[in-house]
């Protein structure tokens, strides 16, 4: 295991921490949701309280090597100043003589926000001269960004060969601690809950599930796959099927039943014939999928069957929403998963919420905060529960 922070001597230092800012704006440059900001205070306070001056630093959207005014950091430097008490500097660029200026000049206590990295195409390169100008800001390296954990870019796996005194923030070491503990050492019954449009980009997670859950509930999109893929050879209407998937999902069916793993599909769903606010739908059993009818959402009768499960497990792990959440005749599913989880909580079960989709959706429901931990990092999450190593964590580990 790297360093924790707390390990580190900063008092008198600088030190750079790697944050995720990557935060939704409005059209007017206003976030509209400011989980990530809010996640990564105790490393910021607990390093202010120890005497250090900080540079912060990270990517917002995908601006490709190019300077995007739209994805500044600028309003993330404001949000901060309205949460830390401390002086908060924001820096024109990420390198370059006046950045370096700027953090030579700068004072324990005191904050400076650096502009996106992304607007350096160096960054995403893992360019080794990029990743040397962002430590020569810095005494001390600290990585608190999760969300981009599973990627190596300077700002996350080049520039730690710079430093001899690197370590994990709190944040990093908590999504790893929980992460890595629902995985490996789960207390039983063990139940996921999976959803989200695709089985795409979920293979791997997937299969380690069939070695480690004790049930396995599949809402969403990537059901209608399994639904329609042998031994059950569903019609599921219009509703989403990846073809080239099938043969994946009967292997999942098949390692379930090898494994003695409970695998439970939706038995009924809420179909319209178009994805809009004010669809006409209704609610109809799988085998009732016809033409040009959409499943949208879980019914109740699978809502009802999904709740008796999670009733009897200790710990949940969900991934993707029951369907278009978004859109009031297609919430209700996402919506009692949220409430059930909330309401095990406060039984004593461990609820562990992974992907955006997920934690957007205890947001929209007024449920936040209510689970026992919403991690930051959709990709990141789904690869560290894959048992796939995390090249950032994995650089905070070597020497110099």
């Amino acid at each position: 295991m790297p360093k924790h922070v707390q390990d580190l001597d900063v008092k008198g230092k600088k030190v750079f921490v790697r944050t995720d800012y990557n935060v939704p704006l409005d059209g007017e440059g206003k976030i509209t949701d400011d989980f990530r900001i809010v996640a990564s205070l105790p490393s910021i306070k607990y390093l202010l309280a120890e005497g250090a001056a900080l540079i912060l630093a990270s990517h917002l959207g995908r601006p490709k090597g190019e300077v995007n005014p739209q994805m500044s950091l600028a309003p993330v430097a404001k949000r901060l100043a309205e949460l830390v008490d401390a002086e908060i500097l924001f820096a024109p660029d990420c390198v370059g003589d006046e950045v370096q200026a700027m953090a030579d000049e700068l004072l324990p206590g005191q904050i400076l926000v650096l502009e996106n990295l992304r607007f350096h195409i160096a960054e995403t390169d893992n360019d080794a001269e990029f990743s040397k100008a962002l430590a020569k800001l810095a005494d001390v390296y600290v990585n608190d960004a999760f969300g981009t954990a599973h990627r190596a870019h300077a700002s996350n796996v080049g520039i730690a060969a710079f430093f001899e005194e690197k370590a994990a923030g709190f944040l990093l070491m908590k999504e790893i601690d929980f992460l890595v503990k629902a995985i490996e050492s789960p207390v039983r019954p063990f139940t996921v809950v999976m959803g989200g449009s695709k089985v795409s980009g979920k293979i791997d997670l997937l299969k380690r599930l069939t070695e480690v859950a004790d049930n396995i509930l599949i809402g969403g999109g990537m059901a209608f796959t399994f639904l329609s893929a042998a031994p059950l050879h569903h019609n599921v209407g219009s509703s989403l099927v990846e073809e080239d998937r099938l043969e994946f999902a009967t292997e999942v069916i098949n390692l379930c039943l090898e494994k003695g793993v409970n695998l439970v599909l939706p038995s009924d769903c809420v179909a319209s014939r178009e994805i809009k606010e004010d669809a006409v739908s209704q609610e109809l059993p799988i085998r009732g999928l016809e033409g040009d009818l959409m499943g949208l959402d879980i019914g109740q009768r699978t809502i009802k069957s999904f709740a008796s499960i999670l009733d009897s497990s200790q710990t949940i792990l969900w991934n993707g929403p029951m369907g278009v959440f978004e859109m009031k005749p297609f919430e209700s599913g996402t919506r009692a998963i949220a409430q059930k989880l909330c309401e095990l909580t406060e039984k004593g079960a461990t609820t562990i919420v992974g992907g955006g989709d997920s934690a957007a959706a205890l947001k929209k429901f007024g449920l936040d905060g209510c689970v026992t931990h919403t991690s930051t990092g959709g990709g990141a999450s789904l690869e560290l529960l894959s048992g796939i190593k995390l090249p950032a964590f994995e650089a905070l580990k070597g020497a110099k």
